[in-house]
């Protein structure tokens, strides 16, 4: 399994566009968006290529090929103009016994078993950590990074995480 996974789109259709050739390249499965897709909230400033009406057909056009968690910034309007589910609060994958639990990040986590992977977004910082048998792993944001961190997003593959910068630089590599 190969999974391309970013985050934090914030309706930016630049990084949106960069975002899907980088997809079509890698020949991932599937497109992992860990939520905020269209909206910047409140608490952002408007991203540079802010156009979410943009963004819609773009994802529209990979809908079959998306799985998407809802962020803190995603609404039930959001989910009328785009043809996957972006209101589920979080999901769960396994890659043999290994399981994958996708969430924003924004509500606490359910127990989880040692060992787990827990992906998320939210913070727009690229970070992997190990805390009480759980690998955390975020791939920042593709559209308003912060801490420093340029845009970017991560892919999985063979148990291993590789962040890269949407330039093509590698952050990080971590297997699990």
């Amino acid at each position: 399994m190969k999974l391309l996974i970013a985050s934090d789109l914030h309706g930016g259709a630049d990084a949106c566009a960069k975002l899907c050739d980088i997809f079509a390249q890698s020949e991932a499965d599937r497109l992992i968006l860990l939520g905020d897709v269209l909206y910047h909230g409140p608490r952002n400033d408007l991203p540079d290529g802010y156009a979410p009406k943009a963004v819609i057909p773009m994802l529209n056009n990979l809908a079959d090929r998306i799985l998407c968690v809802r962020g803190n910034c995603d609404a039930e309007v959001d989910g009328m103009v785009l043809d996957f589910d972006v209101l589920t609060d979080s999901r769960t994958l396994f890659d043999g016994d290994l399981c994958l639990y996708l969430h924003h990040g924004h509500h606490d986590l359910p127990a989880l078993a040692p060992g787990t992977v827990v992906l998320y977004g939210h913070t727009h910082i690229v970070e992997h950590h190990e805390q009480n048998g759980l690998f955390y792993f975020n791939p920042g944001s593709v559209t308003i990074p912060k801490g420093g961190n340029p845009p970017s997003y991560m892919l999985y593959e063979n148990r291993t995480f590789t962040a890269y910068s949407l330039d093509g630089d590698v952050l990080f590599e971590k297997s699990v």
